[in-house]
């Protein structure tokens, strides 16, 4: 291993420190004291398990560090939510009335990392496995598996609606919008097409890295 490497690998390391420090800084401080806690855990669930999976796949399937820092961007949104709800984050309260909305519209926020965050990891996924070698094919299946996870997402709030009206009305966080559901996907739309646009060649560049064992742990 030459000095260039050891070096990258150092520095790869301090980075996963960093994120995990950030990670369990940022839910610490959503577990304190939520506005609902049945609600934070429902919200902040799919964060704990990303935690899960990434921990299990460190080794064997290392991602690229541009995909670790956009999941642990998604996971501080989600812990964000899940401490204040969706419709009772301050700083978009201030925005709400500074665009003249009676709405709160974190939510879209989440729904765009929703979209964004996914058709990375299928970027990333299809083009090592090589499951197709088409760049057009993959952007569109990458596309089509960010809304599928919408889609499913959209149906896991209407089940837990249905089964606790308590917390219905926090978690799925429609402020009476007759269209939340469908500018929901929307924004998991507009998320995916930003990440087959802007984030499709980084990918690929780091993916290089990683095969070039300038980004792995030894």
């Amino acid at each position: 291993m030459n000095s260039k490497q050891h070096s990258s690998i150092l520095s790869l390391s301090m980075i996963n420190w960093l994120w995990l420090i950030i990670f369990f800084s940022v839910f610490s401080w959503s577990a304190y004291k939520p506005f609902d806690g049945y609600t934070w855990f429902l919200e902040v669930l799919p964060a704990i398990i990303a935690l899960f999976l990434l921990v299990l796949s460190r080794k064997k399937f290392p991602l690229t560090p541009l995909l670790y820092l956009f999941i642990l961007l998604h996971c501080i949104v989600l812990m964000i939510g899940g401490h204040y709800t969706y419709a009772e984050v301050p700083l978009f309260d201030d925005i709400a009335i500074w665009m003249g909305s009676e709405r709160n519209n974190y939510d879209k926020l989440g729904h765009f990392f929703q979209g964004l965050v996914p058709a990375m990891l299928a970027i990333e996924i299809l083009i090592r496995l090589e499951v197709v070698k088409s760049a057009a094919w993959i952007r569109f299946f990458s596309v089509c598996i960010a809304l599928a996870i919408s889609a499913f997402y959209e149906l896991i709030e209407w089940w837990v609606a249905l089964l606790s009206e308590q917390a219905a009305e926090s978690f799925l966080g429609t402020q009476g919008y007759v269209w939340d559901t469908q500018s929901d996907m929307a924004m998991a739309l507009f998320g995916a097409m930003v990440a087959i646009i802007l984030f499709y060649q980084p990918i690929i560049r780091q993916i290089q890295q990683l095969k070039r064992g300038d980004l792995a742990e030894r």
